[in-house]
């Protein structure tokens, strides 16, 4: 009997000691870095500095100005932020003899002034700004860039209509975007004429209130309408195939066969090749933006 005893001791002794080293192992395992979501109206121009010079305040936004005149809802919008930068820096910054709030951006290297707003008493500054619905939103239903591309062209195009295309030049240059959308996107800290298209689209996308979130370097996730849509961002690099790999089109569907998702989405400058309709047509589950379908899917997302 002492024998059993002391062998029961010491198996409660080897389970206590497991326990505690499990324990530890998971106080101390890394945590998982936490994913980012950006919405519309949660962030605004990524700010460069703030200082105060007499009776100005002025805010300085790291937001990339066109060639030329700088147009007036972009002005707008950067001051209405710089108001809002100087209300949250007031308690680091006294504000009180301040009589005029400046925005400011930049062209090239250098910084310029695009409006300012004049105080109706120093360090007065106007009642904070109503906070607005989510773009997109209609009748209590968010927007769903999904929806929208199901009316896209199903018609591969002719091979005539890629006449000259061994090598892609960059498309965002090209595509067509309103003056007012344009000056949005340049005031998140985005030129519309150098980023890679499917970032441009992915930047109309959350500016008409579509939350993402980013889950690699060129996968994302958008929660819309009680559904996960998986996105994927096929970028094209120089020296590259002009039309989708194969190789990218399996890929992104083993990803989403993977995903737990209920729809995807990729979106890509390349060109699609004949596969990428005979997919749709078996699956409208997932839909392929590609540079045949580029401009038609932002007139879209500006149409609404």
């Amino acid at each position: 009997m002492p024998f059993i005893i002391a062998i029961a001791a010491a198996a409660i002794v080897a389970a206590a000691v497991l326990v505690t080293i499990l324990v530890r192992r998971r106080r101390t395992r890394p945590a998982r870095p936490a994913a980012t979501v950006t919405t519309w109206g949660e962030s605004g121009p990524p700010v460069a500095g703030f200082r105060v010079e007499g009776d100005t305040a002025t805010v300085s936004f790291e937001v990339p100005l066109p060639d030329g005149p700088v147009d007036g809802t972009l002005a707008d919008l950067l001051v209405a932020e710089a108001v809002e930068v100087a209300r949250e820096k007031r308690h680091q910054l006294p504000i009180d003899g301040v009589t005029r709030v400046v925005a400011a951006a930049r062209r090239g290297t250098a910084w310029e002034e695009v409006g300012s707003i004049t105080l109706t008493a120093p360090g007065t500054l106007p009642p904070p700004r109503q906070p607005e619905p989510a773009p997109g939103t209609r009748g209590g239903r968010s927007f769903d860039p999904f929806d929208l591309a199901a009316d896209l062209p199903t018609t591969p195009p002719g091979l005539a209509d890629r006449a000259g295309t061994d090598t892609l030049g960059t498309l965002a240059g090209e595509l067509r975007i309103p003056a007012a959308l344009e000056a949005e996107i340049r005031a998140q800290g985005i030129d519309p004429g150098t980023t890679a298209a499917p970032d441009l689209v992915l930047a109309i996308m959350r500016l008409r209130g579509a939350a993402v979130t980013q889950r690699g370097p060129d996968t994302y996730e958008m929660v819309s309408g009680g559904q996960r849509t998986l996105l994927r961002i096929l970028p094209h690099r120089p020296g590259e195939h002009p039309e989708m790999a194969e190789s990218d089109i399996r890929r992104f569907a083993a990803d989403f066969a993977t995903s737990g998702a209920q729809r995807a989405l990729l979106i890509t400058e390349k060109h699609a090749p004949f596969e990428v309709y005979e997919r749709e047509r078996r699956d409208p589950r997932a839909r392929y933006i590609t540079r045949e379908r580029m401009q038609h899917f932002i007139d879209s997302l500006v149409l609404g």
